[in-house]
């Protein structure tokens, strides 16, 4: 009988734990986020999420979440990862 809540309580936890691992992130828009925010997304980290905000300004907004590979050191392939989590409004 010990055991078997043992078991009831770790699978449990388990189960709440791989919930939030899978909680959908919420959309980024590439024309609005600030550094820190752009800093979240994979493969993005502080000095290209400077770039994006350089390039935003210099260029004026995103029309679609694929602009981004223009920015220099950002690849098609970063921009697919992420794809799900960013938005041009």
């Amino acid at each position: 009988m010990k055991h078997t809540s043992f078991f009831a309580t770790l699978v449990l936890l388990f189960t709440l734990a791989s919930g939030f691992a899978f909680a959908e992130q919420p959309t980024i828009n590439i024309n609005s986020a600030d550094a820190a925010t752009l800093a979240s997304l994979d493969g993005i980290g502080s000095s290209k999420a400077e770039a994006i905000i350089a390039y935003r300004k210099a260029n004026g907004p995103f029309k679609t979440p694929e602009g981004l590979a223009n920015v220099k050191g950002i690849g098609a392939r970063t921009v697919e990862k992420n794809a799900e989590r960013l938005t041009v409004k």
